[in-house]
């Protein structure tokens, strides 16, 4: 039985016609370290959102405690005898400081989102201006 001549791999042929049609060849190394940057950049951006997540956690956790501790004041404050102008003008004092409160919580919260959204985006935007360096600079080797 005749024996068959040994084929070439896939590799082998595309690697034989890329040297053929003389094109360029791949720096493996380089592409990998490029994605292994960009995989980076995004884990920094993930934890720098988490953080913010972990901020305004904490702050929501901290506005109910104070919430719930004002309601408690209020309640023991509260004496069913007492004179009916003084228990509105509580419940009046009460209700200016709830919504003064809020309105500060929500903006300390904004702040929050806005500080950790920006960082994350930050981060991001400087591995792509990263990374378009890197591609300028392999065009400008080639040359």
């Amino acid at each position: 039985m005749a024996r068959k001549p040994e084929t070439e791999s896939i590799f082998d042929m595309f690697s034989k016609l890329g040297s053929q049609m003389k094109l360029p060849k791949v720096d493996v190394e380089a592409v990998l370290d490029h994605h292994r940057k960009n995989l980076e950049a995004l884990q920094k951006s993930v934890q720098a959102s988490a953080a913010g997540t972990s901020s305004l956690m904490a702050k929501q956790r901290e506005m109910l405690q104070q919430t719930l501790s004002e309601v408690a004041d209020l309640a023991q404050n509260y004496r069913a005898g007492s004179d009916p102008r003084e228990l509105m003008s509580k419940q009046a004092d009460f209700a200016r400081k709830s919504f003064e409160t809020a309105v500060k919580n929500a903006g300390e919260m904004a702040e929050i989102v806005k500080k950790s959204g920006g960082e994350s985006i930050d981060i991001l935007r400087e591995r792509m201006r990263e990374s378009m360096e890197e591609i300028r600079a392999g065009f400008e080797d080639k040359k």
